[in-house]
């Protein structure tokens, strides 16, 4: 288990992403929602990320339930605050528009105010079944910086303080506003979504080094760019759209590079975002206990330093890269 920052929050290696229990994209029944949080527990996760986000809080009412029996003290769950959910009287259609597989029967609100933050959380551990959780991050403020600086982290701040919730941080798919939570606020940890792959190292700019400096951890999800580097090929997604020719040819050099030193590629993207130190746990999201069992199975399995070594020569990677 590892430490986050300086907290008494210590979370598993390889955690759980709770953006397929909410529907992402297409529909997953309830019993193979259930199964694939009991698979991640049985793989010796301890740590479950969610979302009101992810299909309109169905991610948090399905993972709390999956939770609800196992004991308090022996896991970690993170929840997002930034977009409440207001319902919708009389609603019809779905989400799809916003990447979910269900009923629009809410809508979300982007609020990063003191107010909305305590109503969000409130919101959460309602459909968690929960009376806390153990990190909360600040969901997505691309466009909301000034109001979730001013407002939404000093109320963070305050959960803490009065021992609501033990950890807090921001959750973004890009670097650099987080080095700015990192640096300007006393965040504990960072979600960084797809900037620290094998084939987008840009939180190495600044975020993952002053992350060390500062003693801040750092949770990296999207290790596989949405799909790319699970398994390259022509209609494979790199972050949520298409792969790009140029990314996809890179991908397939390193799958055979792997191929060859008898690993597979997701073995090598999970092994590469954990290296660096600033790295506390790899977020994998996962919609069935076979996604869940095999991910657990590649981030198990060591990488040979040759692998890396052939990366590092054939320009794959630059010479930066932890090994």
């Amino acid at each position: 288990m590892n430490r986050l920052g300086r907290t008494d929050v210590e979370v598993s290696p390889l955690s759980f992403g709770g953006a397929g229990l909410g529907n992402l994209y297409t529909e997953v029944g309830e019993q193979q929602a259930y199964e694939a949080v009991d698979a991640a527990w049985d793989a010796g996760i301890r740590y479950f990320d969610t979302a009101p986000h992810y299909g309109l809080g169905l991610s948090e009412r399905r993972l709390g339930a999956a939770l609800r029996e196992r004991p308090r003290d022996q896991y970690v769950i993170s929840t997002k605050v930034g977009r409440r959910l207001e319902p919708v009287p009389d609603a019809s259609g779905d989400d799809l528009a916003n990447g979910f597989a269900v009923p629009a029967t809410h809508r979300r609100v982007w609020d990063f105010s003191a107010d909305g933050v305590r109503r969000s959380l409130e919101g959460s551990l309602e459909r968690l079944g929960l009376d806390r959780v153990d990190v909360v991050y600040l969901h997505d403020p691309d466009d909301h910086a000034e109001q979730a600086f001013r407002e939404g982290y000093p109320a963070l701040e305050k959960l803490r303080s009065e021992g609501v919730v033990g950890a807090i941080g921001a959750g973004m798919n890009q670097a650099e506003m987080l080095t700015r939570f990192v640096t300007d606020t006393d965040v504990d940890v960072v979600l960084c979504a797809g900037r620290y792959t094998l084939l987008d190292q840009s939180a190495l700019d600044d975020l993952l080094p002053v992350a060390v400096e500062c003693h801040t951890s750092v949770v990296v999800g999207g290790a596989f760019n949405s799909g790319l580097l699970a398994d390259p090929r022509p209609d494979a997604t790199y972050d949520y759209s298409r792969a790009p020719r140029e990314l996809l040819d890179r991908a397939l050099r390193m799958k055979a590079l792997a191929d060859r030193h008898g690993i597979t590629l997701r073995a090598a993207a999970l092994a590469f975002c954990a290296a660096h130190p600033a790295v506390a746990s790899v977020l994998v999201g996962a919609r069935s206990a076979g996604e869940v069992r095999d991910c657990a199975e590649q981030f198990a399995t060591d990488v040979p330093t040759a692998l890396w070594q052939e990366l590092l020569e054939s320009g794959l990677l630059s010479d930066r890269e932890p090994s």
